[in-house]
């Protein structure tokens, strides 16, 4: 557990942008543009953390968009990792550049990306459905798309849709795809964190029950008030599978019944309605395990995917990847944009 959560906040990587060339003044008609954004979640409202219902979205439009309102664009919504802003993302894949040179090489065409922050006061939303965090599932998959459809001028369609995420938010991809197929016809989760959780593994005492610290002080507090919530113990609203060093088996059992490894055989007929589906993990990552098991159930259970592996950790990689995999993934398979 301790190396699975450390793996979560490994992601952090500053770039420093090179001075602008003249070359690269000249190429400005060919960028898309963006805008920092506040999207309120109806499903967010009253939830026991007191974090805010209105949340930072950022928003990138393809280069075309300003000068072309009559034509509509498909969407991909990216889910960004524990203990980090949807900032800290958009930086770090460095966004708008990524989607700028992939549609003036031609690797992708133009689209909407979305990124919304679900950053909460234990540091991550985990993407779930909770009383104590809010119903994130529902925020992302119906509250943020119809405030993106209603306002941006995309093809309103599941079929222009997609879903993607890292870590935190490939846990979230998988969880919100398997339950939301009305909303995704594509999905990408890159090295998903939590498809299997054992709470044995959070008993005192047990090998790698070593509390976290840093970064990751609220990883457990943020996984239980998603997972194992409970409206009448103030003042955390949640909790633990161990008590007193000893095992809580229901509550123990809710946190396994979150993990995607055990949900997924029961929405397979949700699955098959996608149009494409990829996971990604490098080989240095310790959630390779957990990946690769749920590459194989997709299979044993007969639901189309690609599954990748590569030379890389749990973040290393990621700026690279979102640029030459995510964003071409997405092009090729969702309905292109229409009009003029």
């Amino acid at each position: 557990m301790k190396l699975a959560l450390a793996a979560l906040a490994a992601v952090f990587v500053v770039f420093i942008a090179a001075p602008e060339s003249r070359a690269q003044k000249a190429d400005r008609a060919q960028e898309g543009s963006w805008e920092k954004i506040k999207v309120h979640g109806r499903s967010l409202e009253g939830n026991l953390e007191g974090d805010s219902p209105d949340r930072d979205v950022f928003v990138y439009l393809p280069p075309s968009y300003a000068a072309s309102p009559n034509r509509r664009y498909p969407v991909v919504y990216f889910l960004h990792g524990y203990a980090a802003h949807a900032e800290t993302y958009w930086k770090s894949l460095d966004v708008p550049a990524a989607a700028d040179a992939d549609i003036a090489n031609g690797s992708a065409h133009e689209m909407i990306l979305v990124l919304p922050d679900a950053f909460t006061i234990y540091d991550g939303s985990m993407f779930s459905n909770s009383p104590t965090t809010g119903d994130w599932e529902t925020y992302i998959a119906k509250d943020l798309i119809a405030y993106v459809d209603g306002h941006y001028r995309t093809i309103a369609d599941r079929n222009a849709r997609g879903l993607a995420g890292h870590s935190m938010g490939g846990y979230g991809t998988v969880r919100i795809g398997i339950k939301h197929p009305e909303a995704f016809s594509v999905l990408y989760a890159m090295s998903s964190c939590c498809l299997m959780n054992d709470p044995q593994r959070l008993v005192p005492g047990a090998s790698a029950n070593q509390p976290p610290s840093g970064a990751l002080a609220h990883a457990l507090s943020a996984q239980a008030a998603a997972w194992a919530p409970d409206t009448l113990n103030p003042p955390a609203y949640f909790d633990l599978p161990s008590k007193d060093g000893e095992l809580q088996p229901l509550i123990a059992a809710k946190w396994t019944t979150n993990s995607p490894l055990v949900m997924v055989d029961q929405y397979v007929p949700n699955l098959k309605m996608y149009s494409a589906i990829a996971i990604d993990v490098g080989t240095k990552d310790p959630f390779l395990t957990t990946n690769t098991q749920l590459d194989q159930s997709l299979t044993h259970l007969g639901v189309a995917h690609i599954f990748e592996t590569y030379d890389g950790d749990h973040g290393n990689r990621i700026k690279v990847r979102f640029a030459a995999k995510v964003l071409p993934f997405f092009s090729g398979n969702l309905t292109q944009s229409k009009g003029q």
